[in-house]
C-alpha cells in the first residue's frame, strides 16, 4: 500500500488580506506587504562584547530569527557595531536611545537599520534633517519606535497618559518630520504593555499611514504571561492584515522569543508549518497517559523541519478521527495504539511501543519528504508494508 504525503493542492486558509504598505529592505530581508512577516528578537549581551554578541546572534539565527536588534547605549557599543554588522548572518538593527550621535555611528557602521525612540533622544526633532540625509545616503531604513514608558513629553502633557491616540500621534509626527526631508524608508512601532491599548494604537496607525508596522507588546512579562499577551495582540492585528514584522518580548532567553513568534505565525498560516503535535487534553475517558506520550513524542521529534502534523490521542471517542486527519497519528486505548499514516491504519502496537513507533514512522516520512524535495519529483509517497 502506498500513502500520498503531498500537501493539499488548495492554499492554506489565512485570516485576512495583508494591509498594503510601502516596501523596505532591511539588509537582504524585505519588509512590507509584498514580503513574508519577519520574526525579530534582541540580544541580551553587552554589545561591546563582540564575540558574545555574535554567538547569541548565531543561536538566534539557528532558531529561525530573521532580523536581530542590538542595544547601543555607549561609545564602546557603537565601536563594536561595524564588526557585528559585518559578521552577522542576519540583518542587524542598532537600538538607539538618549544619544543622537550613536544614530550616525550605527548608520556609518553598516547596520541594516536603526531603531530610534524620539521620545527619549535629546533634541531629536532638531536633528531629523541630518539623520534623514545620512540614512538616505547609506540606504538605511529607520524604525520609529514609540513606547508607552518613554512617550514624548508634549504628548504626555496633551493626553495625560500613553493612550492609543498619543502613541499613534507621536509616531506619525516623527514620520512626518522625516517625510519633510523626502525620507520614507520608515517602519513604525507603538508598543504598550497592555495588549488592548497596543492593538488600538496599531489600528489607528494602519488607518492613517502606509508605513510597514513592527508589532510588539512591550514588557510583556515572563514566558507564560508574555506568550499569552503577544499571541492575543498579534492575532487580533494579523487578523486585520496589520503587521509586517513581530517581536515577542519575554523575560526569557531570546531564543524563546523566536520560538513563540514563529509558532504564532505558523498557527495563523502566515509562515509554512513545520512539526505540529496535535494532542488531546485528556479526560476521564483516556486510557493512557496522554501527557507523557505527547511530551515524549515532542522531545523525540525536536528539530524536525518538515511540515508534519502528528496526532497523539488518548481515547476511542475523538482519537481515531483526529489521528486519521493528521499526517501521522495514534489512537490509544486498552493498552495498545492504532498507528495511522495519512488516514490509513498501518499497524497496532502495545502501549509501551507507541512513542518509539511514532518517532520511527515520523523519521521515515520526513526522509521520504526531504528526498522528494531534493529530487524535485513531486509529492512524496511512502510505501507501507
Amino acid at each position: 500500500m502506498t500513502v500520498d504525503l503531498g500537501m493539499p493542492a488548495a492554499p492554506a486558509p489565512t485570516l485576512g488580506e495583508r494591509r498594503k504598505t510601502r516596501q523596505l529592505q532591511v539588509g537582504p530581508v524585505g519588509v512590507g506587504s509584498d514580503h513574508p512577516i519577519s520574526v525579530q528578537s534582541m540580544t541580551t549581551t553587552n554589545t561591546a562584547d563582540i564575540n558574545g554578541t555574535l554567538q547569541q546572534i548565531a543561536e538566534l539565527t539557528a532558531s529561525g530569527c530573521d532580523i536581530v536588534r542590538v542595544a547601543c547605549p555607549s561609545a564602546d557599543d557603537a565601536d563594536a557595531l561595524p564588526a557585528i554588522a559585518q559578521k552577522s548572518k542576519i540583518p542587524v538593527i542598532a537600538d538607539i536611545h538618549f544619544q543622537p550621535k550613536y544614530v550616525f555611528a550605527a548608520i556609518e557602521a553598516g547596520c541594516a537599520a536603526v531603531r530610534v525612540n524620539p521620545g527619549n533622544i535629546r533634541k531629536f526633532d532638531d536633528q531629523v534633517k541630518e539623520i534623514a540625509h545620512a540614512a538616505k545616503d547609506h540606504g538605511t531604513p529607520i524604525r520609529i519606535g514609540v513606547n508607552a514608558g518613554s512617550l514624548d513629553p508634549r504628548l504626555m502633557k496633551k493626553y495625560g497618559k500613553a493612550v492609543p491616540e498619543a502613541l499613534a500621534e507621536s509616531a506619525l509626527w516623527e514620520a512626518g518630520l522625516f517625510a519633510e526631508h523626502d525620507f520614507h524608508d520608515i517602519k513604525i512601532s507603538v508598543k504598550h504593555n497592555d495588549p488592548v491599548v497596543m492593538v488600538r494604537a496599531y489600528e489607528i496607525l494602519a488607518e492613517q499611514c502606509d508605513y510597514p508596522l513592527h508589532l510588539g507588546v512591550t514588557e510583556a512579562g515572563p514566558a507564560f504571561q508574555g506568550t499569552i499577551k503577544s499571541a492575543v495582540a498579534f492575532g487580533s492585528l494579523l487578523r486585520q492584515g496589520i503587521g509586517d514584522t513581530i517581536r515577542v518580548s519575554l523575560s526569557a532567553p531570546p531564543v524563546e522569543e523566536i520560538k513563540v513568534g514563529t509558532q504564532i505565525l505558523q498557527s495563523l498560516n502566515l509562515r509554512p508549518r513545520k512539526l505540529e503535535i496535535v494532542s488531546c487534553p485528556s479526560c476521564g475517558r483516556a486510557q493512557v497517559d496522554v501527557y507523557t506520550l505527547a511530551e515524549e513524542v515532542t522531545a523525540g521529534l525536536e528539530g524536525m523541519e518538515v511540515p508534519l502534523r502528528v496526532a497523539v490521542m488518548g481515547c476511542v471517542v475523538n482519537g481515531p478521527g483526529e489521528a486519521r486527519e493528521a499526517d501521522l497519528g495514534v489512537a490509544s486505548g486498552n493498552g495498545k495504539g492504532q498507528i495511522f499514516v495519512k488516514g490509513e491504519v498501518i499497524k497496532t502496537v502495545p502501549e509501551a511501543k507507541i512513542v518509539e513507533t511514532l518517532i520511527e514512522e515520523a523519521m521515515r516520512i520526513a526522509e521520504s519528504m526531504e528526498g522528494a524535495e531534493e529530487q524535485g519529483d513531486g509529492s512524496p509517497v511512502v510505501t507501507v508494508g
